[in-house]
């Protein structure tokens, strides 16, 4: 199935497919929409049941004129996917996919003030400007200085972080600061240029911000914990990340639900304990599946892409203290 307008393939697309291996009668839930490419895939795989959460309304409004190519086999659901236990209406799930981050189309249009390389309001929320949360101006204008310092280092990873913090204050004070060209002006004149750095100077602490204004990393720890819930037993848990915040964070939750964070001595075995809970995950693999050689050379987004499979348990569901 395919027409003039489809969308283009999202990143490491096989390698998901793969991970998630759609079944004819299954039910299965694409978590970050987006474009729509891996829902559009899935449904094509297999005669199954797709649902596709985003909270982007753009991309509610995108897929309005092609949804109905599926027969109905392929719904959208507005939301954020750290809810979607409340919103669907499906007793149990084959299969969930979360593509972590922000979107190409997100960033490719100026007015949603996501990208530092094009000038438009600096605004950053997923759900756009209709949103009643805080923008990024609104984060910029009203944190404290050491506090958004801490942002941008937790989030960003970003070494330089006072001063970019500190360049930011003194940029607000002489005129409020409104727009992703000047944020990323003042970023880049805090930053000391580095020929090891391929990225530009304003990335980090653009990152941090959208992180920090979407709870991107709260998002992902109340989705994956979701779909314990709604996964069937053997049903499949796939996440790709784009950054080292986001894959430890799913890379420790799936080890510790799969119950290999405990340090186990060959020479003095844990004795067995009937009443301690089984793992809800098992791991298709303990390391990270990357994207091709020739993905990266055509797609420089997929460089950083890890992917990251757990499969459901039988073990009924419950909360695993301290994940």
């Amino acid at each position: 199935m395919s027409s003039p307008d489809r969308p283009h393939i999202p990143v490491m697309l096989p390698e998901v497919l793969t991970a998630l291996a759609p079944e004819d009668g299954g039910v299965y839930l694409d978590g970050t929409f987006g474009a729509g490419g891996y829902s559009r895939a899935i449904a094509d795989a297999a005669n199954c049941q797709v649902i596709g959460v985003d909270r982007d309304p753009m991309a509610h409004e995108m897929a309005a004129p092609w949804l109905g190519e599926y027969n109905g086999r392929l719904t959208l659901r507005k939301g954020c996917f750290g809810d979607m236990d409340k919103l669907l209406d499906v007793p149990a799930l084959d299969g969930v996919v979360l593509d972590i981050g922000v979107s190409s189309m997100q960033l490719d249009l100026a007015e949603r003030g996501f990208s530092y390389a094009k000038d438009g309001p600096l605004d950053m929320r997923m759900e756009g400007a209709s949103s009643d949360l805080p923008s990024a101006a609104d984060m910029v204008r009203e944190t404290e200085q050491d506090a958004l310092a801490n942002i941008i280092y937790k989030y960003g990873e970003e070494r330089h972080s006072r001063r970019v913090a500190r360049a930011i204050a003194i940029g607000r004070s002489e005129e409020p600061i409104t727009t992703t060209a000047r944020l990323a002006d003042i970023v880049r004149s805090a930053v000391p240029y580095s020929k090891k750095d391929k990225s530009d100077r304003a990335a980090r602490t653009f990152q941090a911000l959208r992180i920090a204004v979407n709870d991107e990393l709260g998002e992902l720890e109340r989705g994956m914990e979701a779909a314990l819930k709604l996964l069937k037993p053997e049903g499949r848990l796939v996440v790709v990340t784009f950054h080292s915040l986001e894959d430890r964070i799913v890379k420790n939750f799936m080890r510790a639900q799969a119950d290999l964070q405990r340090s186990v001595s060959r020479y003095l075995p844990e004795a067995h304990d009937a009443n301690q809970p089984k793992p809800l995950l098992a791991l298709k693999s303990k390391k990270a599946v990357l994207a091709s050689d020739e993905e990266t050379r055509i797609n420089p987004r997929s460089r950083s892409a890890k992917l990251r499979c757990a499969v459901r348990t039988a073990e009924p569901y419950y909360k695993k203290e301290g994940v």
